[in-house]
């Protein structure tokens, strides 16, 4: 059962979402610690129609024939949601049963592709270019979907069916995810934070898709490794797990926010050999003491995120054709600096969570064309010699609507 105060929440939500250009994730948050006393079920509520909205905005729009806060959630609620006249009978206003009968009755075939896509006009004409409008629509659809949950089991602490077997005890279920060896994806969305497996450092959580960029590089034990684009640190804290706390692991990235925030997740994985190094830029000193050195850098570059939208649906209305523009001249620069760092006989991967070819395709080629004493590896054959059986060819391309991940790009090299 829902209330008209939920759908008050999810309308003042939804409106400072789309009024502001700052992260939906972020403000979110900010809403839910200034609303402390919501309880599970309001959050919920409020969290799933504001993101349906963000996902479906476009046919949300179209069927409602408004762009009103409220009108879009009430579009979420029957469109996406699937609720039923009788489960909102007490929750809107008299005058908005015009309202919910004008959404009923809008037919989506009616709608022009970019609207049924859910996409802005200029990056449906980019991925129909690209693609040729049918798959350029599954592409779309698959991004539509929210994600699962994906979860990394610590193979350095526990092995995956035993992790699996303890979910399951606790009433948690899931599976084995199709490619990465160390992954699981859960049948529901639990607080996993909370789980005992979780808090003794034995799970993470971290797409499928973000999983294989470690196995990708691939580290051996005792090597000393870049992960030039760290973040936070998911897979800085994957690569150590495939080390086996040996070796050394350089963790940079121009945000000390966000390296901070690495510390208490390695300490809970039971993770040392991992070295925070706050860069200045493309040029930091400390950073240029390590060129030539490194065994293996990986370079998660910045990007557009658009191989994200089942988690960050208002990644497509903030990012337009000059912020693209832009994020590939630091992504170029980003990729140069870090292959400095690559010893001769070392490996360099080049990922982003984006599925536009100005950020993957043309930033590679640019760099192998300057850049002959790189010579590109086949991502399938690095998968085969960890027995991962995927099928990508030279470069690895995965997509939602194929793998059932975040989209993701990535391109192997070892200096020659």
């Amino acid at each position: 059962m829902i209330y008209r105060a939920q759908l008050g929440r999810a309308e003042a939500l939804l409106g400072e979402l789309l009024a502001t250009s700052g992260p939906a994730d972020a403000a979110v948050s900010r809403y839910f610690r200034a609303h402390r006393n919501l309880g599970q079920q309001d959050r919920a509520f409020v969290a799933e129609t504001v993101y349906a909205a963000l996902r479906r905005r476009r046919s949300l729009e179209a069927a409602a024939q408004s762009a009103a806060p409220r009108d879009l959630a009430v579009a979420a609620l029957v469109r996406v949601r699937g609720l039923s006249r009788r489960a909102l009978e007490g929750v809107l206003r008299e005058d908005e049963q015009g309202l919910v009968a004008r959404i009923r009755a809008a037919k989506t075939e009616t709608f022009a592709p970019a609207v049924r896509a859910d996409l802005p006009d200029w990056l449906w004409e980019r991925l129909a270019a690209l693609h040729g409008e049918a798959e350029a629509m599954r592409v779309a659809q698959g991004l539509l979907n929210p994600a699962p949950l994906d979860l990394r089991v610590n193979l350095a602490k526990m092995g995956r069916d035993e992790a699996l077997a303890q979910l399951r005890a606790s009433g948690i279920e899931g599976a084995p995810t199709p490619h990465s060896p160390a992954g699981l994806r859960l049948a529901e969305k639990p607080a996993i934070n909370r789980h005992p497996l979780f808090q003794q450092g034995a799970l993470e959580v971290q797409d499928e898709g973000s999983q294989l960029l470690a196995y990708l590089l691939a580290p051996r034990r005792g090597e000393m490794v870049g992960d030039y684009c760290a973040g936070a640190g998911g897979k800085t804290l994957a690569i150590a797990m495939l080390m086996r706390g040996t070796g050394r692991i350089y963790a940079m990235d121009v945000s000390a926010k966000r390296l901070a925030e690495l510390a208490p997740r390695a300490a809970r994985a039971g993770v040392t050999n991992v070295h925070p190094l706050v860069l200045s830029g493309d040029g930091d000193a400390r950073a240029k003491r390590l060129a030539g050195k490194l065994d293996r850098v990986l370079v998660d570059a910045p990007c557009s995120g658009f191989g994200t939208l089942r988690r960050n649906p208002d990644l497509k209305w903030r990012h337009g054709p000059q912020a693209i523009a832009e994020l590939a001249l630091k992504q170029a620069s980003i990729l140069a600096a870090a292959a400095r760092l690559v010893k001769p006989g070392g490996r360099l991967v080049y990922a982003t969570c984006s599925i536009l070819p100005e950020e993957n395709e043309a930033i590679v080629d640019a760099f192998a064309a300057a850049h002959p004493d790189f010579a590109p590896l086949s991502c399938q054959e690095l998968f085969a010699a960890q027995r991962i059986a995927l099928d990508c060819g030279e470069r690895l391309r995965l997509r939602p609507h194929l793998h059932g991940c975040d989209g993701f790009f990535a391109a192997a090299y070892e200096r020659r």
